[in-house]
């Protein structure tokens, strides 16, 4: 089972695809009930977003996305039609029994439907109402779609990452998974709120904003200074070297940033020469000759293994890792000792391998992850159990198209 920590919490989530989801998947981590609501039929679009796809036990192909399954474990699906009155009316009694409704619709839509937060909080003055959209519910773009890279690209994240001839975007969804945590723990705070007010509230929350947030540093250091970041690839804006090197086989990353930690790598490297160098004996130094050092340090590493390069650097304590692919990260010792990699049971596919929440609880410690639902797995029980519906008003409302 997920943590106890948010046991009680009820979750209304009517997102889709990836932001607004992973928010709510880190709710029921901790132990929130999340009931997702979809559209019969379609769904949540990112069941879609596939290949790959995953198979049955007997490795037959499914129509459920790896995409899907990344950001809806520990949820309820149930199925309802919000554009049909009837529906409209089932999630308005599910919203009076909510804590939580997530959505990211564009702006303004729910509202035709009588589900924006002016309208539930009437219902339930308590309710916490986060809206997830690209540019906000204010402003001259409220209107405006958006996907993640768009927003690598006018926050500014693409301006700082990449070569210094060429943007690049962060190759995840960075800016989706940001936003996620700036939403989970917006939801923590007004729940905090909630709970010594007795006043809910809706929380709006813009991934232009979040992605331009993320900036943080890079963003301060513009501001006070007035000089725009540039790119430098893989490497740091901190002490030299702080960046990837290749190695006669392989790359790894270091960060020697300061003085003792790059004696201790020029003794190691035996080339204490660089250190002695005036140019290189001072953090500041090296930072304002860095056209002069790299290329230095470039052939050095190119005299070793990468594993010779890193059981060196380990023993005389300086930061460094190898830069993984997928499989070395999942075969690495600290990876699997620290339980990144779980597994739960599919009702399709059978046992599933997932990753794991990354907070480790000594009180409230999440358990067993239940696998992300099929479309509409719990309609019947939760309409039933919630709402008090019984088999006949069900299959009236699935034969009208409602669930």
């Amino acid at each position: 089972m997920a943590s106890i920590a948010l046991k009680g919490v009820r979750v209304l989530d009517l997102s889709r695809v990836l932001a607004a989801p992973l928010a709510t998947q880190l709710l029921a981590d901790l132990g929130a009930e999340v009931i997702k609501v979809e559209r019969p039929g379609s769904g949540d679009e990112a069941r879609t977003y596939g290949p790959p796809f995953l198979k049955t036990r007997e490795g037959e192909a499914t129509d459920i996305a790896a995409f899907y399954l990344a950001c809806n474990r520990n949820k309820q699906s149930i199925t309802i039609n919000h554009a049909l009155p009837e529906g409209q009316a089932l999630i308005r009694k599910l919203v009076a029994q909510s804590d939580v409704l997530v959505e990211n619709f564009r702006g303004g839509v729910l509202k035709k439907y009588g589900l924006d937060y002016a309208s539930l909080r009437e219902i339930n003055p308590r309710l916490i109402y986060l809206s997830v959209t690209g540019f906000g519910q204010t402003g001259p773009y409220r209107h405006r779609p958006g996907y993640d890279g768009i927003f690598q690209a006018m926050g500014g994240l693409m301006s700082v990452s990449g070569h210094p001839n060429e943007p690049m975007k962060v190759g995840i969804s960075m800016v989706d998974i940001l936003t996620s945590f700036y939403g989970a723990t917006a939801i923590l705070a007004a729940l905090r709120h909630r709970d010594a007010s007795g006043e809910g509230q809706h929380i709006d929350l813009a991934l232009l904003d979040c992605g331009l947030a993320s900036l943080s540093h890079f963003a301060m250091n513009y501001l006070v200074s007035g000089t725009v970041p540039t790119r430098r690839g893989n490497g740091g804006f901190g002490g030299i070297p702080s960046q990837a090197f290749q190695c006669s086989d392989k790359p790894l990353f270091i960060v020697a940033g300061n003085n003792a930690q790059f004696s201790a790598f020029c003794r190691v490297a035996g080339r204490m020469d660089i250190f002695e160098d005036p140019r290189f004996n001072s953090t500041a130094g090296r930072i304002a000759n860095r056209e002069q050092i790299l290329p230095i340090l470039d052939e050095v590493f190119k005299t070793k293994t990468r594993d010779e390069w890193l059981e060196l650097l380990d023993e005389a304590d300086i930061p460094a890792g190898p830069v993984n692919e997928l499989p070395d990260v999942f075969e690495n010792p600290q990876i699997q000792h620290r339980g990144m990699l779980a597994e739960t049971e599919h009702a399709l596919a059978g046992a599933i391998k997932i990753l794991a929440n990354p907070i480790q609880f000594s009180a409230t410690p999440i358990g067993d992850y239940a696998a992300p639902p099929l479309m509409g797995e719990h309609t019947d029980a939760i309409l039933a159990g919630k709402l008090g519906l019984r088999a006949g008003e069900l299959a009236d409302l699935r034969a009208k198209g409602v669930i």
